[in-house]
């Protein structure tokens, strides 16, 4: 049977969509439209599936219909004429946005799925990447040939089609942020691509001009923003309904099954002829090559449409075909005609009425432009819309054609035509008005355009952006270091300290020190001892010298955080403390709850004060050698008893807090000389990175390192101190020559990373702290950017400012962005990929609008508030087995899993045995090997933790045997995870998760579970992830970003003053500097005339810092946001925005 499809709908979830897109109109127009089958669109949005649940039932194989007691109330609506089976396919669109080939791309693609489980199953991971709640078509920073991988991986029959593939916008061809061919865009996977959607904007011929296309089968499809839209342009088919023989018929392109596509005039798309909406501009592409790809009118880059594009590409003449051509049919929609006799326009009551009354003489819309024959459509008293019909069907048209996102007009009579109609049109009575005019000059549709092939080279030079500004001078060498690198580097003194500006290279030059007193001066590299502050830039630094060293040589390598340093003794030197290597290392998180287990009588307040007080004790190390430093902390004897009972409460549990990682490697040293003397030669060359934040403690173990024969080399910024707050102390810095006689400064000036502008500004303003240090920090990276100072009226316009300008900077992240106004045309030349752009704030407390605003727009995102991975429920319970298996005498991992999965140890069992815990001064683990002994258990609560205690006890003894993959397999079958949660796909898809991430681990599973204990905040961070960075300005530190946005730029919170607390004001200045120094290009600070914080509304000054910054490196400016199109509930009309 013959039928029609139109596949790329939206639902009333995707932005700026009519609020009538539901399955009952969709139903009902598709009908008056003449479709048979209609894609579902919006698959990704769960309460557009929830729809799908509640609405649709199972029709053909991978097809749906309407429920009756949905179809049946609008069924009296359709002509009788029209009236048909309509069925769904479940289709949805996503878009990517992201970097590939340092462009940044923005694709479309339409996802097709064969049943509601696979859906909701993609649907599950598409969640984990990104928001698909705010947008019916979510935006992901997701490169499109992953997106393919998920679908493919979803079911062998769910496949994806590339969406209005010539946009400007938004496609895989699209002149602004597109490929050149498809095989840039999908890679391997490429194969998989059998069908492409040519969109309004393009018609079947303009692709023929391209061979790269001839394998693939060119479909068409509304892209209906509302349901009246439908069947704009749809498919033809000839074959079974189902969903197998879509697939097929779409993979062969047999044109028995596939007979063509019904399209739009290409010319009334949006973005057909290149120009400038702005000024009217219309231009041809030999006119954009004439003017160098500017408007002439204003000078400005003009939108270069489809049909430049085609041209660009083509490697064939106009009028070209191939064997695999199908046939095409160009329409104009029959309320447009009907508008057009009338002289007036397509949406008015009456041309609604005429539509109305044509649909119940003649049928659906489709036939009457296609089918019907004209002397039928004649009989119903009208040989003005029959010969309409005639010129349409033979392509005798009037054309306008679109650009610049401004649609293209098509009229089938010339203007004095349509004079002499006038008000004499006797439409649908029995006189015939006589037809004096016959069109002469009708314009073929696939050639309005001059058919000159423009010269290559001009085309290159309208499309080519500004070449960015290259750093490079005459003191750099082959390597690209410069002098005073150069110089750090080489020295062979035994202490060294570099004191190192914002992007001057610091790593750069710590790591090729590190290779050239290895390559050059014969340190050996099991003699080299790095020193980071965090797990990412230790695992950068060990990136660099495999590039620099090879990975044989760069593995010998020692390189930790200072944690983890002295988690590397302790687990060697355990027995001299009485320890096993397989200690635990407890969270903050854990050390509170044990606190808590051990001190049932304080209060959470009082558990949080004795937390702090014993961390403060531990780190002023008092306990190991009062003289040390004086003790700030206030010690008595209730405090000497609660410490005491602490630490004799991690031993019994074999456990260390973070605190006791730098503590008892001190204490060690102290006790045993020789211990310390064994490490002194262990490490020979020691480099420590962000020299700056070190505290006191840390300082103390360093020096226990050191002797005359260490070379030691300390790099860092004083200027970037800012963790005072934690203990961070800069006088180590500045006390380095003096505690190291005849060490050497050298300073590192020359920036890498920022604009000048920035550069300038932000030395503007830690100049004005008196312990600055003079260094000479400077850039050529120059150009005319001013920094940007918005003031805004509320924290929530500050947050849509932000999204705003995000939008103008990746040359908008939707056609809403476009066609609303939200984004102009001429700020929509991308800059930036999502990556590339951080907003910094403050305090954690500012994140709540910035998150709205960002969920409101789409705009993909990731932040510090997220859940790190290891702390997801359904991976915490999996890491709480690995840690048990590690060490059982963890108490909050027993009791996370000791009915997990469910095994009949109810809360009174459990309670009974932390009693028994408690009152006995020992480990839960003791106590539950101890449970046949505690009386108030009956045998019947005593069995399943009998049972426990034994399967931990077998997976133990396996666990020595097994690689920690398959360790982490073998619990899930021993404990009986995968048979009582067969059916939980969540738990199942991050159970896969953890076991890849575990099978390229070489370490062992010790070394393995230090990794996630020593875990901090930024670890969490995922540059390579296609998101905007929301993050506080303490965790930017380390990192850098094209641009970056600082909100809050007010007193009270830039610089902050906490209650009852002065102010530092040097360290708020430095944490400021910093923020500044993290922007590469752009730098935007904001500001608001009041903000809502801590429960109450407050009217700040800006910040101090801003009037720091000279005039004439700022431009100040009150954000000023384009009105919004009201919300879906709001608005008392629909708007269709279009893509072309």
């Amino acid at each position: 049977m013959k039928f029609v499809a139109d596949f790329h709908i939206h639902s009333h979830y995707s932005r700026a969509t009519s609020r009538d897109l539901s399955f009952e109109q969709l139903h009902k127009w598709a009908q008056i439209k003449g479709i048979d089958i209609i894609g579902s669109g919006d698959i990704s949005h769960p309460g557009w599936l929830a729809e799908i649940r509640n609405k649709l039932e199972p029709a053909e194989q991978g097809l749906f219909r309407l429920k009756k007691e949905y179809a049946v109330p609008l069924q009296a609506q359709v002509p009788v004429s029209c009236q048909r089976a309509v069925r769904f396919v479940l289709t949805g669109e996503i878009s990517n946005i992201y970097k590939k080939r340092d462009h940044v791309r923005k694709i479309h693609n339409v996802v097709f799925f064969p049943s509601i489980a696979v859906a909701e199953q993609f649907q599950n991971a598409l969640e984990k990447i990104g928001n698909i709640r705010s947008d019916g078509r979510p935006i992901l920073g997701l490169d499109a040939r992953n997106l393919l991988e998920m679908v493919l991986e979803s079911h062998p029959e769910s496949f994806l089609i590339p969406a209005h593939i010539w946009t400007p916008w938004f496609s895989v061809l699209g002149s602004k942020s597109g490929f050149d061919t498809i095989e840039q865009c999908f890679d391997d996977l490429t194969p998989h691509i059998f069908a492409l959607e040519t969109g309004l904007s393009s018609d079947p011929p303009m692709n023929w001009r391209l061979s790269q296309l001839d394998r693939y089968t060119l479909v068409s499809n509304s892209d209906a923003h509302s349901p009246s839209k439908l069947a704009r342009e749809a498919n033809l088919f000839n074959g079974e309904m189902c969903y197998s023989n879509i697939l097929a018929t779409l993979k062969s392109g047999d044109p028995q099954k596939f007979l063509g596509t019904i399209e739009f005039f290409p010319e009334e798309g949006k973005y057909h002829l290149d120009g400038h909406r702005k000024c009217s501009a219309r231009l041809s592409p030999k006119e954009t090559i004439a003017n160098n790809g500017l408007c002439p009118v204003c000078g400005k880059k003009v939108t270069v449409g489809v049909l430049n594009r085609v041209e660009e590409l083509a490697d064939r003449p106009e009028n070209s075909s191939h064997s695999n051509s199908k046939p095409y049919y160009s329409l104009i929609p029959l309320t447009e005609i009907l508008g057009e006799i009338l002289n007036v326009g397509p949406a008015t009551k009456t041309v609604a009425q005429k539509f109305d009354k044509l649909l119940h003489k003649l049928g659906p819309e489709i036939d009457i432009l296609m089918n019907i024959p004209l002397s039928s459509i004649e009989k119903t008293g009208n040989s003005l819309l029959a010969e309409a019909i005639r010129r349409m069907r033979q392509g005798e048209v009037q054309i306008a054609a679109g650009y610049d996102g401004e649609f293209g007009v098509i009229k089938v009579f010339t203007e004095s035509e349509r004079k002499k109609i006038g008000k004499q049109t006797a439409f649908f009575q029995d006189e015939i008005v006589p037809f004096a005019e016959t069109t002469t000059n009708t314009l073929p549709v696939s050639l309005v355009r001059d058919a000159e092939t423009p010269d290559s080279n001009q085309t290159e030079a309208a499309n080519k952006s500004a070449a960015p500004v290259q750093f490079t001078d005459d003191f750099e060498d082959e390597s690209g270091l410069n002098q005073h690198q150069r110089e750090a580097i080489k020295y062979d003194g035994n202490f060294l300290l570099i004191i190192a500006g914002p992007g001057t290279g610091k790593t750069r030059t710590l790591t090729w020190r590190i290779a050239t007193l290895i390559k050059d001066k014969g340190a050996l590299p099991q003699q080299m001892l790095a020193v980071t502050f965090t797990n990412r830039a230790a695992e950068e630094m060990r990136e660099r010298l495999i590039d620099l060293l090879g990975t044989a040589t760069a593995q010998l390598i020692t390189i930790k955080t200072f944690h983890a340093l002295g988690a590397f003794i302790l687990k060697n030197e355990a027995q001299l403390l009485n320890y096993q290597p397989n200690f635990s290392i407890y969270s903050d998180d854990e050390k509170t709850q044990l606190l808590k287990r051990i001190n049932p009588q304080l209060s959470q307040k009082q558990i949080k004060m004795l937390s702090q007080q014993i961390s403060d004790a531990k780190n002023d190390l008092t306990e190991i050698d009062p003289n040390a430093t004086p003790s700030q902390t206030i010690r008595d004897e209730q405090f000497e008893l609660l410490f005491q009972r602490y630490q004799q409460a991690l031993r019994e549990r074999l456990a260390f807090d973070f605190d006791d990682l730098i503590v008892q490697p001190i204490d060690l040293f102290l006790t045993h000389p020789e211990i310390k003397q064994k490490y002194q030669n262990m490490f020979r060359y020691i480099s420590v990175d962000e020299f700056q934040d070190i505290n006191f403690s840390q300082y103390f173990l360093l020096q226990q390192f050191i002797t005359s024969q260490t070379n030691l080399c300390a790099i860092g910024d004083p200027d970037q101190a800012i963790y005072g707050f934690r203990g961070s102390d800069r006088r180590f810095f500045f006390q380095f020559e003096q505690d190291f006689p005849g060490a050497r400064t050298f300073r590192l000036e020359k920036n890498y990373r920022s604009d000048a502008a920035i550069l300038k500004a932000s030395t503007q303003v830690i100049q004005k702290n008196p312990d600055h240090q003079q260094l000479n920090i400077w850039s050529n990276l120059v150009s005319n950017r001013r920094i940007d100072i918005f003031q805004t009226p509320t924290e929530k316009s500050e947050a849509e400012t932000i999204v705003h300008q995000i939008e103008k900077m990746i040359g908008a992240t939707s056609f809403f962005s476009l066609d609303s106004g939200r984004t102009d045309q001429d700020d929509a030349e991308p800059v930036a990929g999502f990556s590339d752009i951080a907003v910094l704030y403050r305090l954690h407390a500012q994140l709540g609008p910035l998150e709205e605003a960002f969920l409101r727009s789409g705009i993909p995102y990731q932040t510090f508030g997220e859940i790190p991975f290891y702390e997801i429920p359904e991976v915490r319970e999996l890491m709480s087995y690995l840690k048990i298996i590690h060490n059982p005498h963890s108490d909050s991992d027993l009791i996370r899993i000791i009915n997990t999965p469910p095994r009949g140890v109810g809360e009174q069992t459990l309670n009974l045995l932390l009693k028994y815990q408690h009152d006995n001064e020992i480990s839960l683990w003791q106590a539950l090997n101890r449970c046949r002994q505690i009386a108030p258990l009956s045998e019947t609560q005593k069995q399943p933790v009998i049972q426990f205690v034994e399967l931990i006890q077998q997976v133990r003894e396996r666990a020595t045997q097994l690689e920690i993959s398959r360790l982490l397999d073998f619990v899930l079958e021993k404990m009986r995870f995968r048979a009582y949660y067969k059916n939980d796909f969540r738990r199942q898809h991050y159970w896969n998760q953890l076991l890849e991430k575990l099978q390229n681990k070489t370490d062992g599973l010790t070394e393995f579970l230090e990794q996630v204990a020593l875990q901090n905040e930024t670890d969490h961070f995922n540059p390579r992830a296609e998101k905007v960075a929301l993050m506080t300005m303490h965790a930017a530190k380390g990192l850098e970003f094209g641009v970056v946005f600082i909100a809050g730029c007010e007193e009270e919170l830039i610089p902050f003053r906490r209650q009852d607390h002065p102010v530092d004001i040097e360290e708020e200045r430095r944490l400021f500097y910093v923020g500044m120094t993290r922007a590469k290009k752009r730098l935007l600070l904001l500001h608001t005339k009041s903000r809502f914080l801590f429960g109450e509304r407050k009217s700040n000054r800006p910040s101090r810092f801003l009037n720091d910054i000279e005039q004439a490196l700022k431009i100040s400016q009150q954000a000023q946001l384009k009105q919004k199109p009201a919300v879906k509930n709001d608005r008392s009309g629909e708007s269709q925005l279009t893509l072309f």
